[in-house]
């Protein structure tokens, strides 16, 4: 059993986030009374059932039908949180103890619905968004840093993530999520990304996750190059799927010719400096005429720069570098490189369902003590945060996910 808790690198990585709400946070925050005043008024459907640290109630909204929300604040430092350090203060304050709900989902939901009618009532802001900003930019993703980010993340353990995922050990959004289950939605997301490279012969995927796309792709007859920087993933991809060229290599580093690339979920985890090498990465690499299947989790083009501008809670606790896609932004960047960007689907609504499934299956993992040793409950809670704030903001359409294809200049 190990010595200490895994999951630290995550936990203690948050340390350079705010942590307290202390005096500077009371003088920047507006009155209890007024955060409360501000949310109500930018409410313009569903509502909160609020209960107040002095036992008092007051409901929010409530004018039109949506998303429907009870919260308990038992603590006024609750709102001082989020009012000066937004959604890294909020979820500091329910793992302290300060707020609670018995379902946080469509709270967060409710929120992401009414991001820019709420503006900055729950954004950090003055000092505080900037020490959030200096914070996140520590992680910036350059070559060494991305290899520690990375680890921090998806080297938890593949026992940790074998008992939520689904068998295929995918780790993104499933397509069409229904009655038959999450591994079959996951296949679906496959096919729909094997038709969007056509009859490629040889391919490359950046960032490979535990292998299973690229065993799939390699099944269908084709030569297949997959990388990541993940040794955790890599030796789970080795050992089930020996049919694939897994490599340990940086997306930066790569130099080939391939008929094809897919990648999926991997570009949130570049920043947007990046972007733009990302983009250099698919156009040196494909043959002209090629075709590159990708899927992205991007932000509302309205929020994003409100939204670049500090860092929110998935950045500070669970995706270290992390960002996601502005679209307008990405695709300017292809088309600038002489790849034309097409087909593209929207599929959120799958997101959210695909994140419930995982927290469901967490759940009873957790329940039924299946769990690897080693995870504390700080960070199990931690854990379950994340999966739901996911969601609500994919139910209250702020953020998306989407599968592009994008096809490069000149004749195969």
């Amino acid at each position: 059993m190990p010595t200490t808790p895994r999951g630290r690198d995550l936990i203690e990585g948050s340390f350079n986030f705010a942590r307290r709400p202390g005096m500077l946070a009371r003088l920047v925050a507006p009155g209890f009374g007024k955060i409360l005043d501000r949310i109500d008024k930018a409410l313009v459907s569903g509502s909160i059932a609020a209960t107040l640290p002095d036992g008092s109630r007051r409901e929010l909204g409530g004018r039109a039908p949506g998303f429907d929300c009870t919260v308990e604040l038992r603590s006024w430092n609750a709102l001082v949180r989020l009012a000066s350090n937004g959604s890294v203060g909020w979820y500091q304050a329910w793992a302290a103890g300060e707020w609670w709900s018995p379902d946080p989902v469509p709270l967060f939901a409710l929120f992401m619905q009414h991001a820019a009618l709420l503006g900055d009532t729950a954004r950090a802001k003055g000092p505080f968004r900037h020490a959030l900003r200096l914070a996140h930019l520590v992680n910036r993703n350059t070559p060494s840093g991305a290899r520690k980010n990375i680890a921090a993340h998806y080297d938890l353990g593949n026992d940790f993530y074998a008992a939520w995922l689904d068998p295929t050990m995918s780790y993104s959004s499933a397509l069409a999520v229904g009655e038959d289950g999450l591994e079959a939605a996951q296949r679906r997301k496959w096919a729909s990304l094997s038709e969007r490279i056509g009859d490629a012969g040889s391919v490359l995927e950046i960032g490979c996750g535990w292998g299973a796309l690229a065993a799939e792709l390699a099944a269908q007859g084709r030569s297949v190059t997959a990388i990541s920087l993940s040794e955790e993933q890599l030796d789970w991809a080795r050992a089930r799927h020996p049919g694939v060229d897994f490599r340990k290599q940086d997306y930066r580093d790569t130099a080939g010719t391939f008929d094809a690339i897919v990648s999926v979920e991997m570009v949130e985890a570049l920043g947007r400096e990046y972007w733009p090498t990302f983009m250099d990465c698919i156009a040196r690499n494909l043959t002209p005429g090629g075709r590159a299947a990708i899927q992205f989790i991007a932000m509302r083009d309205d929020l994003f720069d409100a939204y670049a501008s500090s860092a929110d809670f998935i950045q500070a606790y669970v995706f270290p570098g992390g960002l996601l896609i502005r679209t307008s932004e990405f695709r300017a960047l292809a088309e600038e490189r002489g790849l034309a960007w097409t087909d593209q689907r929207d599929f959120g609504a799958d997101y959210a369902a695909t994140l419930l499934e995982w927290r469901r299956n967490f759940d009873k993992a957790a329940a039924e003590g299946r769990l690897p040793a080693g995870f504390d409950s700080e960070f199990c809670d931690l854990w379950r945060y994340y999966l739901m704030y996911c969601e609500g903001g994919f139910r209250g359409g702020g953020i998306d996910v989407h599968q592009v294809t994008l096809v490069k200049e000149g004749e195969k």
